[in-house]
């Protein structure tokens, strides 16, 4: 979770929480704040900008990504707008996506799923208020967001993040949703508690979670929790289809047995 950095006269204060933190490294913790400044951006970002959207001040934020730009990890765009991600930072999303022992077993099972599935398979990582998309495997309608690794989405709203949240204890569940910015992505997101709610008893009874239209028009969706050694859910499978191909019912009667095989199969491992 991100805190806020405030400035003082002399200099930056430390980081809200770690103060008295003697192994917290208060400048590492600043240019992951720096980078963290991107995440929401759509275009490259001036110092003020990044200084705006991280909390530091422009100084520090000078020093910070005069560093990063020298190691690779943020570059000046190709227009010399501002700054933009450099590539050396995909040597860590490599380094997880390959590490991490979740993906490793759960790709080859994924692959099948897709052949055998022809629609759209996904693989999402729980992380609190979000699922961050890990693997996506793309079916023939696609846009360039719903093909990013690291995409993520909110865990109330989503097929899979209700499959996770079935699976958590009531209390855990009722400080996800207290705590999630819960505006809708279209008309039929349901953003009340005690209709996501239903939605998650409703996922502890059949088996799966489904969404329609709740994140894309047109888009009905699947999900199915996996979980890790402690059997805690890690993450979810998601497959997604067109209303203009199928019905809602049509589409989980066909696709949530092969989603449940798919995550059965992985947690078997």
């Amino acid at each position: 979770m991100q805190r806020s950095i405030f400035r003082a006269e002399l200099g930056e204060r430390p980081i809200e929480g770690h103060e008295d933190d003697p192994l917290f490294v208060q400048s590492v913790a600043r240019a992951m704040q720096v980078l963290s400044a991107f995440h929401r951006s759509e275009k490259p970002l001036t110092l003020a900008e990044i200084s705006a959207g991280c909390g530091i001040g422009k100084s520090a934020v000078q020093r910070v990504v005069h560093t990063l730009r020298i190691m690779g990890y943020i570059e000046r765009d190709q227009d010399d707008r501002g700054y933009v991600p450099g590539i050396r930072i995909l040597d860590h999303a490599l380094d997880y996506l390959r590490l991490d022992p979740l993906i490793e077993r759960a790709t080859p099972v994924l692959l099948e799923l897709r052949r055998a599935a022809r629609e759209r398979v996904d693989l999402s990582l729980f992380d609190d208020l979000r699922m961050v998309y890990a693997a996506r495997l793309q079916s023939k309608r696609e846009n360039f967001f719903a093909t990013l690794v690291g995409h993520s989405v909110p865990v109330f709203c989503t097929s899979g993040g209700r499959a996770v949240l079935a699976q958590l204890p009531d209390a855990e569940v009722e400080d996800i949703i207290a705590r999630s910015d819960r505006r809708p992505f279209t008309a039929k997101t349901i953003t009340e508690p005690a209709g996501i709610w239903t939605k998650i008893r409703e996922a502890r009874e059949i088996g799966y979670a489904f969404t329609i239209e709740e994140v894309l028009v047109g888009e009905v969706a699947v999900g199915v929790a996996v979980r890790g050694p402690d059997g805690r859910p890690r993450g979810a499978i998601h497959l997604a289809g067109s209303l203009a191909e199928w019905t809602a019912e049509e589409f989980c009667q066909r696709f949530a047995p092969l989603a449940n095989e798919a995550a059965r199969a992985i947690n078997r491992f």
